[in-house]
């Protein structure tokens, strides 16, 4: 298929504008010369005339490789509240919660793929998702049996860039561990709780668990699923058993993910239950019935605003790191790292990440995805694998925006009026907004 091609087919649908397969054809025909916007006017004439889930995955598929994840996110739920176990739907809505850096929740989606078709495979969920992972961990189950925590072996070595969020998490978090015995002469406790935050897919759990490798603690990682229970009370107490799991293995890294979802604002909850599964996070955090010192709690999120205040005070959530998109070091080793063991030459990794300002860790495999679909296409004609060039990751660069720009359209706002003690003031430092 190529333009002349999708011209005729537009001829072709002036005589007959309503012609759904004919339509249809084109929309598909557009997504596979990667012309993704004019196959997503393509795919919104079409649910005028035909609004059926195929239609729907069609669009969502459009939105997606645009980088506009939170519209494919919502095409996708209402698409599967009629159709749950549609597994096309699934894996891209598996994928794009991945994109979101919503991890536990692309767990639970994939899961799902995985119970309706076992032997199903996917190279990126696959990697990403499942336990076999490239960072090698030793894992361990506490005498309970019940909460499974790891001993990563990455450190700070291996986060390429990012020096400035290295370096204040080595005054915050590694010089009080690994000088407890200063802090405690002079009446300080070790440990305490860090306010990880920025935008989606840059990286917020990789340089938790290179913290936990660079003092040497086991590693907790907790997801929605860990805590949440329809049975009242259960949730609070799936909150304590993490907490006490923590203690019996100090030091141990207890990392939050999503943990606005966990600890909204209290003004915000319909239900007395939410706040009392608030009320017992900050009671955990506390330490009113137990010892917390040596145990480093680490929160990540996308949305800090929508953290409940009490969480902020000190002995909480107290110092807060925004993780910003990686800077042009840590692209070329998020690039180098990607396009490891794929075919390549003649790629000036320096000047493609020079080229990727503001991407973010998942919008650069978006990239490199882009283009190694274009190069699959060329590479069926002669059965021969075709190297990825320079030029193809530029051409890839021009299709997928940096969704990172989205989030800091609304982190500006906060920033710029609910600055409470300065707290986004690195928000307008990387904006280069002067206040």
């Amino acid at each position: 298929m190529d333009s002349s091609s999708i011209e005729n087919l537009r001829e072709a649908l002036k005589l007959s504008p309503d012609n759904v397969p004919l339509k249809l054809h084109l929309a598909e025909s557009l997504m596979k010369l990667y012309r993704y916007k004019e196959a997503e006017n393509e795919y919104k004439e079409l649910l005028v005339l035909q609004n059926s889930n195929a239609v729907r995955y069609g669009l969502a598929q459009a939105y997606f490789y645009q980088g506009e994840y939170t519209t494919c996110s919502v095409i996708l739920e209402d698409s599967l509240s009629n159709e749950p176990n549609n597994v096309n739907l699934l894996v891209l809505y598996a994928k794009t919660l991945l994109k979101e850096n919503l991890i536990a929740q692309a767990q639970e989606t994939y899961k799902k793929v995985l119970e309706l078709i076992p032997n199903y495979t996917d190279d990126e969920l696959d990697i990403e998702l499942c336990q076999t992972t490239s960072i090698q961990q030793e894992e361990y189950v506490d005498e309970d049996n019940n909460m499974l925590f790891i001993k990563p072996s990455i450190n700070f070595e291996d986060v390429g860039g990012m020096e400035n969020v290295k370096k204040e998490i080595d005054i915050k978090i590694i010089q009080p561990l690994q000088h407890a015995d200063l802090y405690k002469a002079y009446g300080k406790k070790t440990g305490g709780g860090i306010l990880l935050y920025g935008p989606p897919g840059c990286g917020k759990t990789y340089i938790a668990k290179a913290t936990a490798g660079q003092i040497n603690a086991n590693f907790i990682s907790v997801g929605l699923n860990d805590i949440l229970d329809m049975w009242i009370g259960n949730s609070e107490k799936n909150l304590h058993e993490v907490f006490e799991t923590a203690r019996k293995n100090k030091p141990c890294v207890l990392f939050f993910d999503e943990i606005d979802a966990l600890g909204a604002s209290r003004n915000d909850m319909k239900t007395s239950n939410s706040r009392h599964l608030i009320n017992q996070f900050l009671q955990e955090l506390d330490g009113v019935e137990s010892d917390n010192d040596g145990i480093l709690v680490l929160g990540a999120t996308n949305a800090p605003w929508h953290l409940d205040n009490a969480f902020r005070r000190p002995g909480r959530f107290d110092r807060i790191i925004f993780i910003p998109p990686p800077d042009e070091k840590a692209r070329e080793s998020i690039f180098n790292i990607k396009l490891k063991n794929k075919p390549v030459e003649d790629i000036n990794l320096r000047k493609v990440a020079k080229n990727t300002q503001d991407y973010s860790g998942a919008d650069i495999e978006a990239v490199i995805d882009i283009a190694i679909e274009q190069k699959l296409e060329e590479s069926f004609e002669s059965g021969i694998p075709k190297p990825i060039q320079e030029k193809d990751l530029m051409k890839a660069c021009k299709k997928h925006n940096a969704s990172t720009k989205e989030w800091f359209v609304s982190a500006r706002n906060f920033a710029l009026y609910a600055n409470e003690s300065g707290l986004y003031n690195e928000v307008l430092s990387y904006l280069k907004i002067k206040k």
